[in-house]
């Protein structure tokens, strides 16, 4: 993949740019294998690998510059702004949506935040693109409400230029700190939640729920998951930090018993949605957090699947699948190196198969699935 702005020097977040992509795979392997060096593996299965550019569904835009000519992108650590609407990562459709982004900004005197001086009001834009739709949601992160009428007042003209946008709200964030959203969403559409459909499932994203940003290699990932569990012929399940249901809904037949738990409520929102529209009878979606319902529930399902955050599972939970004993555990990790961390303290699981899924092409970052097997 070119790009200009690493060529130049003004953007090197694609770290590993300059290695070959079969290269990128082989060390992403060797740093998997590494990682599980000490436990047997019955199953080695070969890297899945998507589209090297324009393959991300997703862009957090800082929004810097001023008034009349913003720039959206990313900013140095010594504050030097850096505009990536040309980056190869964003798909083509995403370059238009930018520039008419630009002018309505100026339009609606949505003064860009400066962090040096703590003035302004607009921080960030961040674009979410369905693959089954084209639709597209849209939020403004501002730093307080006080810009919230004259947002308004110019979104139908921004609505005109760009039909596609389905969700658009804005989210209030009024901590000068790098935190990227805050807690209170503003609605400004009617629609709040955008479909995806990976699969032939269909999945739904709202403001503040988590959805992954490589749509090719996701769509890989949940199928594989599915193939997995179903050829495991369970009947129950937990599907443990479940974000809006993707593995889970993927995962579980007619007449499986699946319980989905994720902290957001906005996440489960979703799920529920998506497992209505599906017609599932034997489903149970909670806004709870993972690791206190499974050390608080009673019953043991066939298999448990976990999709934590970079942290982990941690000790607590690990102890406690380790006590209840479910005969299957699929973890699903984006980071390798807390999940070996958590897998040492399954003993009483042996490794089954491991597959990576290149969901960050040019980054040492990956996705890994594992099925663990009580022995």
């Amino acid at each position: 993949m070119h790009c200009a702005l690493y060529t130049a020097g003004t953007c090197r977040s694609c770290q590993w740019l300059e290695k070959p992509y079969p290269q990128q795979l082989t060390d992403k392997q060797h740093h998997l294998q590494s990682l599980l060096a000490d436990r047997d593996v019955v199953q080695w299965l070969e890297p899945i690998a998507g589209e090297q550019s324009a393959f991300r569904n997703k862009a957090k835009m800082v929004v810097s510059g001023s008034v009349e000519r913003p720039l959206l992108g990313m900013l140095h650590r010594d504050g030097t702004p850096v505009d990536l609407s040309a980056c190869p990562l964003y798909p083509a459709s995403f370059a238009p949506m930018f520039d008419v982004l630009k002018s309505f900004i100026a339009r609606a005197g949505l003064t860009p935040y400066n962090v040096a001086r703590k003035r302004g009001e607009l921080k960030y834009l961040l674009l979410t693109e369905s693959t089954h739709s084209g639709g597209v949601m849209l939020r403004f992160v501002l730093r307080s409400d006080s810009k919230l009428a004259q947002l308004r007042a110019a979104l139908p003209w921004l609505q005109q230029q760009l039909p596609q946008l389905r969700v658009i709200s804005a989210n209030i964030q009024p901590v000068h700190m790098a935190i990227m959203e805050g807690e209170r969403e503003i609605p400004l559409t009617g629609q709040q939640a955008l479909e995806e459909r990976f699969n032939q499932v269909p999945l739904y994203i709202r403001p503040q729920s988590f959805f992954q940003t490589n749509p090719q290699v996701a769509a890989e990932l949940y199928a594989t998951a599915r193939d997995w569990v179903q050829a495991l012929a369970i009947d129950s399940m937990w599907d443990l930090f479940c974000g809006v249901g993707g593995f889970g809904l993927h995962c579980a037949q007619s007449e499986t018993r699946l319980t989905g738990i994720e902290i957001s409520a906005e996440a489960i929102a979703c799920a529920r949605q998506s497992a209505e529209t599906l017609g599932l009878q034997h489903v149970d979606f909670k806004a709870l957090d993972s690791t206190q319902f499974a050390t608080a529930e009673g019953s043991v399902p066939q298999l448990v699947l976990v999709n934590p955050p970079r942290r982990g599972i941690g000790k607590a939970l690990c102890d406690y699948l380790n006590q209840m004993a479910p005969g299957y555990i699929l973890y699903s990790s984006c980071n390798a190196e807390s999940m070996a961390k958590d897998i040492e303290m399954l003993p009483d699981y042996r490794i089954e198969r491991v597959q990576l899924f290149d969901m960050f092409p040019h980054t040492a970052h990956y996705e890994v699935l594992t099925l663990l097997v009580r022995q």
